[in-house]
């Protein structure tokens, strides 16, 4: 580029203040488990988003409730929006009832004893995808939930529950933080070893009557699965999931912030950095 276009571009270049291409991280709320088959975890996304435009959506998906001493299923979570980037709520954890299929979503829940299916990932599809498959059980032994980088595991008979899938790690603050992790199959009978959650926020499994370990704070990690013995269990609630947005910090701070999202503003590697982990609200540039 010559001086004399150099020179104009800086001159231009002054008088934008409004980032025209971000990064982010979506991760929705991780699914909520019944007893036995773990929830899945929330849909990853990330990526750049160019043309962010004047305004936008924030919204950060709680993670969804686990089941209490009931033959109920978990609940499903909810999605994480930025923009026109949506990440899906992580599939529940599925009831004792037939046909004991772990539910769809960013990442699919684990199935159920006897013989239940793990529920499908990535759902809607996105590409890349956003999440796996939860993992099939095995008489006694629930299946994992998909995790963002890998499927559930399968129960094994007498052995043991499905692990939940690993997530995926993330620097965009910064720091690596791996998010989106299954949760880990619960176990039907006093026998037998519970699945462990994934990396990135997967709660454990449990067995008996015990409380199943929930996923964690926004990282949309699944809920692990609850067990059975004489009674039914507590499955683990999923993780709340996160919004977080960096571009370079030569570009103005957003305008405005609407009242009902909770985040933080820091600066890292000369990006500015804006995490999002509670509510949905307007976000000004």
């Amino acid at each position: 580029m010559s001086g004399a276009l150099q020179a104009v571009y800086q001159n231009l270049r002054s008088f934008i203040t409004i980032p025209t291409a971000v990064n982010y991280l979506v991760v929705a709320g991780g699914g909520g488990a019944g007893y036995s088959g773990a929830g899945g975890a929330g849909g990853y996304r990330t990526g750049v988003l160019f043309g962010i435009g004047s305004s936008f959506t924030i919204t950060v998906g709680a993670g969804g409730a686990g089941v209490s001493g009931s033959s109920a299923a978990g609940s499903k979570g909810s999605d994480s929006v930025f923009s026109s980037i949506t990440s899906t709520g992580g599939g529940n954890g599925p009831g004792d009832i037939a046909p004991r299929t772990g539910g769809t979503g960013g990442s699919g829940g684990g199935g159920t004893e006897t013989s239940g299916t793990g529920g499908a990932g990535n759902t809607p599809s996105t590409s890349p995808s956003q999440g796996n498959n939860g993992g099939n059980a095995a008489t006694s032994f629930g299946g994992g939930g998909g995790g963002a980088s890998a499927v559930g595991g399968n129960g094994i008979v007498v052995v043991k529950a499905g692990d939940g899938g690993d997530g995926t790690a993330s620097s965009i603050t910064g720091t690596s933080v791996t998010y989106a992790g299954g949760g880990g199959g619960g176990v039907y009978q006093a026998g037998g070893s519970v699945g462990a959650g994934g990396a990135g926020g997967g709660g454990a499994g449990a067995q008996n009557q015990n409380v199943a370990t929930s996923g964690s704070a926004n990282t949309g990690g699944g809920g692990g699965g609850g067990g059975y013995l004489g009674g039914y269990g507590t499955g683990g609630s999923g993780g709340s999931g996160v919004v977080i947005i960096a571009y370079p910090s030569t570009f103005s701070d957003f305008t405005s912030i609407g009242g009902g999202l909770t985040y933080t503003k820091t600066t890292s590697g000369g990006n500015t950095i804006y995490k999002f982990t509670a509510g949905t609200g307007t976000v000004t540039v």
